[in-house]
């Protein structure tokens, strides 16, 4: 059996060409449009235009500021050092990455799986945070364009939550605790405020089920307590393009709100794999200045993506699929939040505290 592994992604332009990036910020209005109502999909395609192009002048000036985004580059190094660990481990498998909005989309990934007659394709979307909007909705999208192609039906399984694995818990504190020596900074300073800063999400998603602000809080709780961290903080990153509510606190308004607290705030990107525009524009440049204004320093925590030990912990993700063994051996269970079969978790049958 030829078995294709699909790194699932975002994505975000490369370069700040403008059509480029109004191209994609159309796909992702458009692939959320049910977050309002819409008469047709005419209707719903001309309105996810509209909010592009309302949207378009300031992400255009944020992708100008930082050059365009690194996150196909780094998507396509962890693709590389996935590859290299499953093929030193024996297995002989196709890895490739797949972006839910900018080049390589998932339909023209699908359409290469089939020509290249991979018979068992497995998805690992790159959140390490379930969300409907994100791991859902990307695992759904190549499921959907692999159904659409004629005369290619590949056995299909995707991994969805897996925040939950130990290594990635210790990669991110160890992530820390190594930037906070480089800079300087002590835990201990009742002068420093901790920040973890979350992905927002539009709270329709968890009226309706959604468990990813309880992943959130699990998994920042877990972080605290590998650093010894007794106080810390949650906001998100939202945005907030359509009169509907998102999650709360903002990250912002947390950290405006520390200025009569601390000196300094440090702010880890919790649910990010990746360098993007929302670690190094809305963060290192929108936040920074935003607790510049209240007298705070802020020391914004990298992005653990080029840590060595992420290629092992997926490939420890994907050996069962791999190997042919049953995934509940290495603790994957049928996913709640994607009940389809074949969608493994880690999540599955535990209630965060």
């Amino acid at each position: 059996m030829e078995t294709g592994i699909v790194l699932l992604n975002f994505g975000e332009p490369a370069t700040p060409d403008r059509e480029t990036v109004l191209e994609y910020l159309t796909r992702i209005f458009y692939d959320n449009a049910d977050l309002e109502a819409a008469d047709s999909e005419r209707a719903a395609r001309d309105r996810s235009r509209e909010l592009a192009e309302r949207r378009l002048p300031s992400i255009m000036a944020e992708y100008e500021e930082i050059g365009g985004s690194p996150l196909q580059e780094q998507a396509i190094a962890q693709a590389d050092a996935l590859a290299e660990t499953l093929a030193d481990r024996g297995h002989d498998v196709t890895v490739r990455h797949a972006m839910q909005f900018t080049e390589p989309l998932i339909p023209d990934v699908a359409a290469e799986l089939a020509d290249d007659g991979v018979d068992h394709v497995v998805a690992l979307p790159i959140y390490p945070l379930c969300g409907p909007s994100t791991t859902v909705a990307s695992i759904d999208a190549l499921e959907t364009a692999i159904a659409e192609l004629e005369d290619y039906d590949p056995a299909f399984a995707s991994i969805t939550g897996w925040h939950r694995v130990p290594a990635y818990n210790r990669l991110r504190a160890d992530g820390i605790d190594a930037f906070l020596h480089e800079e300087g900074v002590s835990l201990d300073d009742p002068e420093t405020a901790f920040v973890f800063s979350a992905h927002g999400t539009p709270t329709k998603y968890l009226d309706a089920g959604s468990r990813y602000d309880q992943y959130v809080e699990e998994h920042a709780a877990t972080i605290a307590r590998l650093l010894g961290l007794e106080d810390y903080h949650i906001g998100y990153q939202n945005h907030a393009n359509r009169d509907i509510e998102w999650t709360e606190p903002e990250t912002e308004d947390v950290v405006e709100r520390l200025g009569d607290e601390a000196d300094r705030v440090v702010v880890e990107p919790m649910s990010f794999m990746h360098e993007q525009s929302e670690t190094l524009a809305e963060l290192d440049v929108d936040l920074a200045e935003d607790a510049a204004a209240v007298g705070l320093d802020l020391h914004r925590v990298p992005v653990p993506h080029d840590d060595p030990r992420f290629a092992t912990l997926l490939a420890d993700l994907l050996e069962p699929f791999c190997a042919d063994f049953d995934p509940a051996y290495y603790q994957l269970r049928q996913c709640e939040c994607r009940p389809e079969p074949g969608t493994y978790c880690l999540n599955a049958g535990v209630q965060p505290e």
